[in-house]
């Protein structure tokens, strides 16, 4: 296979949709939780089903990306280095130190500076460790380990346990390829993390409710059945009936799951830690059938496409937007006629200052490190990003 087939990509706008309605999903949860944290009576009146539907759904819309980083990395693994087994671990690790490591060390510089300057939203008390007991966690990646321990920590700060667990997932990655690829036990490898998932929200964490939402085990289904769909697109071919078919089974487990979350007929099923599973499940079928159609999205679906080609950004960033917003609600003594309007500016504006941090920063900074160590010489065209920090970008061989 020459360079050039190995390394050329095509962005599928399905799955950059999916993450835009997962970003989505976090936005309207964490807007919700302010204005719940300062008592902002704005949901008198609402089906409660039904307002879980429009902004409970944070926990599941990590879950797709988690779904889809495991996809994207697998697909790119493949292509990159032909197979599983001849990863080369060193450059995967460079590869996505490139890639999260700007952003990330640039908001941990801002939280720091935030903290000591004493703004109440960015500190970490001593409590829950400290600044230096908080950046330690962040930078190795075990933040829902602390935060299962010492409660939640800051907003800005609670984001990065969904990167403790993807990045824990991928330390492994390269190593569990390169080692049981070899023996054709990679497959099995990662159906043992899709059996205990559910295990692991339901039963292992002891009835720990951060822990039941941020463990490792719990998360790492989700980006395991990514990693098996991305096996599967690489070696299988489906004709246009299945496709269809596997796009509409997917979308009816995404949406119901999403839809119908809160509704009480559903809560034995969420119990048993299945939801997410299920919802993981919905997540790999649509994927399927976007790398099989390369499906182009409609022009009033763009705004949500952008925004998902943005999410590891807007994620890293968005906290920022919606403390901002609410603090001038609050102090325009909080009118009932603009949450909704919150709810919009913070989405939108959020999504402006993910753009904005990609095309400025996070992209030039990514580019100039893969230059630095090499990746000229593999070939320009290439672009990798993971979940959240994940580009809709799949290999497709010529």
């Amino acid at each position: 296979m020459s360079p050039e087939e190995r390394h050329s990509w095509t962005r599928l706008d399905g799955v950059d949709l999916l993450r835009g309605l997962a970003i989505l999903c976090v936005l309207m949860n964490h807007v919700n939780t302010r204005l719940r944290v300062n008592d902002i009576p704005y949901t008198e009146g609402f089906s409660e089903p039904l307002l879980h539907a429009l902004t409970g759904n944070g926990q599941f819309g990590v879950q797709i990306f988690f779904a889809i980083s495991g996809f994207l990395i697998t697909s790119i693994t493949l292509k990159r280095w032909g197979a599983l087994q001849n990863v080369n671990v060193r450059d995967f690790y460079l590869l996505r130190l490139a890639r999260i490591g700007p952003l990330l060390l640039a908001l941990l510089a801002i939280l720091s500076v935030l903290h000591f300057a004493g703004l109440q939203d960015f500190v970490v008390s001593a409590r829950k460790g400290g600044l230096g007991r908080a950046l330690l966690a962040a930078l190795t990646f075990h933040v829902n380990v602390l935060e299962a321990h010492r409660g939640y920590l800051p907003a800005n700060w609670d984001v990065l346990w969904s990167l403790s667990v993807e990045e824990m997932f991928y330390l492994f990655f390269p190593l569990a390829a390169w080692l049981l690829g070899r023996v054709k036990l990679f497959i099995p490898f990662l159906c043992v993390f899709i059996v205990l998932g559910p295990f692991a929200r339901a039963v292992f964490s002891r009835g720990n409710d951060i822990w039941q939402d941020y463990s490792y085990v719990g998360g790492m289904d989700a980006i395991a059945l990514g990693c098996l769909t991305a096996l599967l697109v690489a070696h299988a071919r489906f004709s246009p009936p299945a496709l269809r078919a596997l796009a509409w089974a997917g979308l009816a487990l995404v949406v119901g799951t999403l839809g119908f979350s809160g509704f009480p007929f559903l809560f034995p099923l969420g119990a048993t830690g299945l939801e997410e599973t299920i919802l993981a499940i919905g997540t790999c079928l649509v994927t399927i059938a976007a790398a099989g159609t390369r499906w182009q999205c409609p022009a009033f679906l763009r705004p949500l496409r952008l925004l998902g080609r943005r999410s590891y950004e807007v994620y890293l960033t968005h906290m920022f937007v919606v403390f901002a917003f609410l603090h001038l609600f609050l102090a325009m003594n909080k009118p009932m006629w603009c949450v909704p309007l919150y709810f919009l500016l913070a989405i939108v504006v959020a999504t402006f200052l993910g753009d904005l941090v990609a095309r400025f920063y996070t992209d030039p900074v990514n580019g100039s490190l893969r230059q630095r160590w090499g990746e000229g010489k593999l070939g320009s065209a290439i672009k990798v990003e993971e979940t959240p920090s994940s580009a809709a970008e799949v290999p497709v061989a010529k």
